[in-house]
């Protein structure tokens, strides 16, 4: 009987992969033609653009690598034209995203990582065909972006779609996300393994979505596969097959060039962020920005056309002594900070277009420079190509946290496997230098912190729970309100600080032993920022970790559906303690949600519960809520309205996601009367 039991459980589970596995199959191939066939449109509306604006407009056609057919370049003809021609790219890819699709601004890749964590992996599908028009058009008209991001996320627009259309869950609507980014990426890149990689290794900067690997691998090389059909699988960089790692002594250049890289991953972010925070700030339509940075881009490429569009094929020229020596000196060394500073104008004042291909042109012509000074030195690699491709692996590699897909994708690149070794000393001297500073801003640490696994790895009460039910009262503050009476009202209060709100709306900590120091000021002029607030239908594990992460005592408690966004009161760590003990000793349980717009709570009524003795008819649920179940001794009820709930009963409870405190509130009470502010 029990041999007969495990041979069944076996053979279910058998079926159970087997099913998962076919899956995986069809929808990866679904997702990687949808991509491949994305991947061809946006590689022919660049090229319609490059010769229709950079070329026909500016005069100028950039150097292409081999794979994209290895031209030397020329140009430009008409120098002049360029920052007029660069900043109409600007306008038309501010104008189509502003008002067509907001989410088709900036970089793609970053707005696929916070689509896959905060939007259930659900993408608008305008976002697609706009991405692609305005990325082409940026690009094309000589913008210093790349193409990796926008495909990237219109790779994953379009596994997001598939998913939607075939009713998949948020799970695998996830996934299908994931996988069509790295399907966009594998096939623009020539590099299907190393995008598979990418789709599981860029959403996190210390972790690994390892769920998507295997749909993944198969949507990237189906893509290639397309891609490569349509135009050739040449790779990206080629006549690099011959480099090699042939001597230990190489290895300390090769660590000071992943130093290098770390550092100039670091500038990159930095200048990157810098830039986009002072166009934010910008009095300008959100629309007009993007043209201006395509002016100041354009200004810098009549002096420095090297700076501006892709740049792949300035790297093809330098894995070549004779390509690396034809460069002037002093331009070699400012290739880099250029690179950096165009980029970060291009992407970072809202135009549409990739920050992948450009940090790696950036980590290629630093390698390249540092290849010019180092050349003679004992020991030194006596090619540029090896410092080259090891300078586009650690830079990129590092400040995007995703060392393994770059040390993949870049060989793929360049058909040169010979050089893993010294590029993963690189790499990893590169990712400690770096720390925790990231390109993509909205990458988590690890899946612990990602709102899309939260319910796998929080406490899964403390994860149902509001802020709101923890919050105790706390005392507020007239900002104009002289020191000597706010510390008289402290003092009666027996509490050794108070909030207030500075002009702007600002939350500010005013502490007693500062108020006794500045007797003669007012609470505004002694008041502290504080540095967060906790939000009140934030999840209780969420108002943990901003008290862990600003290391705080105590954080404000705001009330964002109130216009003011009024103090409703303050959590810290006993407060958060005392709600989960409660609702613990109510028997509350979170259980899975029932879909993406329906959770359920799970609770066993005690004799103090509120429920306990009342008619179902008579409870004031919110709406939104109902009672989906009742289980009494082993035995369900009907849950109808003339049923008089009991102590021990097990009470099912569905509800939306807005009506989450209510119905907590309902099931679970705070303690005492709710909590409140005072005003002196």
């Amino acid at each position: 009987m029990v041999a007969a039991r495990r041979s069944s459980l076996a053979g279910r589970r058998r079926l159970t992969q087997s099913r998962r596995i076919s899956r995986a199959v069809w929808l990866g191939v679904l997702i990687g033609l949808a991509a491949g066939a994305g991947s061809i449109a946006f590689h022919e509306l660049i090229g319609l653009f490059d010769r229709l604006l950079l070329g026909g407009l500016a005069g100028y056609h950039p150097p292409m690598p081999l794979g994209d057919g290895g031209s030397a370049g020329s140009g430009p003809d008409r120098a002049w034209a360029l920052p007029l021609v660069i900043a109409f790219g600007g306008l038309a890819s501010g104008l189509l995203t502003t008002f067509l699709a907001p989410e088709a601004a900036g970089h793609g890749t970053d707005n696929g990582i916070r689509t896959f964590h905060w939007n259930s992996g659900r993408v608008r599908w305008p976002v697609i065909p706009v991405k692609l028009l305005a990325s082409a058009i940026t690009i094309g008209s000589g913008g210093a972006a790349g193409p990796e991001g926008p495909n990237a996320q219109v790779g994953g627009g379009l596994g997001s779609l598939i998913a939607d259309r075939l009713g998949l869950e948020p799970a695998e609507r996830r996934r299908a996300l994931a996988a069509g980014i790295g399907a966009g990426i594998g096939a623009i890149f020539r590099a299907p393994l190393g995008g598979a990689m990418m789709a599981a290794e860029v959403l996190y900067k210390h972790d690994l979505e390892a769920d998507v690997i295997l749909l993944a691998l198969i949507s990237s090389i189906t893509a290639y596969a397309l891609f490569g059909a349509y135009t050739d699988f040449t790779p990206i960089f080629g006549n690099a097959g011959g480099f090699a790692f042939s001597h230990p002594g190489e290895l300390p250049y090769y660590a000071l060039l992943g130093l290098l890289a770390g550092l100039a991953g670091l500038l990159f972010a930095r200048v990157f962020y810098g830039t986009e925070a002072a166009f934010h700030r910008l009095p300008l339509p959100t629309w007009a920005k993007p043209a201006l940075g395509g002016a100041a881009v354009g200004a810098i490429g009549i002096a420095f056309p090297e700076a501006i569009h892709v740049g792949y094929g300035w790297v093809q020229q330098a894995f070549t002594p004779a390509g690396a020596l034809a460069f002037s000196p002093w331009l070699l060394l400012a290739l880099p900070f250029l690179r950096i500073l165009t980029t970060s104008l291009t992407v970072g004042s809202g135009g549409s277009g990739g920050i992948f291909g450009p940090g790696m042109v950036i980590g290629g012509l630093l390698g390249a420079a540092y290849w010019r000074l180092g050349h003679t030195l004992p020991g030194f690699p006596q090619e540029p190509g090896p410092v080259v491709i090891i300078g586009m692996t650690a830079l990129f590699g590092a400040i995007a946290h995703v060392p393994l897909s770059m040390l993949l994708m870049v060989a793929e690149m360049t058909g040169n496997l010979s050089l893993l070794a010294p590029a993963m000393a690189a790499v990893a001297i590169a990712t400690l230098v770096v720390g925790d500073e990231t390109i993509y801003r909205q990458q988590p640490p690890t899946r612990a912190d990602s709102p899309a696994h939260r319910h796998r790895f929080a406490f899964p009460l403390l994860s149902a729970l509001p802020a709101r039910q923890a919050a105790i009262p706390l005392i507020t503050l007239d900002p104009s309100l002289p020191a000597a009476d706010a510390l008289a009202r402290l003092r009666e209060a027996g509490a050794r600080y108070a909030v207030t709100i500075l002009d702007g709306g600002a939350p500010a900590e005013v502490l007693a032993g500062r108020l006794e120091g500045s007797p003669d000021g007012t609470v505004a002029r002694i008041a502290v920022p504080l540095p967060a607030v906790v939000q009140a239908e934030w999840p209780l594990d969420r108002a943990l970790d901003a008290l862990a992460e600003h290391e705080r005592r105590w954080l404000p408690v705001v009330d964002t559906a109130v216009e003011g966004a009024p103090i409703i009161g303050q959590v810290d760590a006993r407060a958060l303690l005392r709600a989960y003990r409660r609702a613990a000793s109510q028997q509350l349980r979170p259980l899975n949600p029932l879909s993406e717009n329906i959770d359920a709570l799970d609770v066993t009524l005690t004799p103090a519960s509120p429920l306990a003795h009342r008619r179902l008819a008579d409870v004031p649920f919110p709406p939104g809520a109902r009672v989906a179940a009742v289980e009494r001794g082993g035995q369900a009820f009907v849950p109808r309205g003339e049923l008089i709930l009991l102590p021990g009963d097990r009470v099912t409870v569905t509800f939306l996601p807005r009506a989450r405190s209510a119905v907590i509130d309902l099931l679970a009470p705070p303690a005492g009367e709710p909590p409140g502010q005072s005003r002196a």
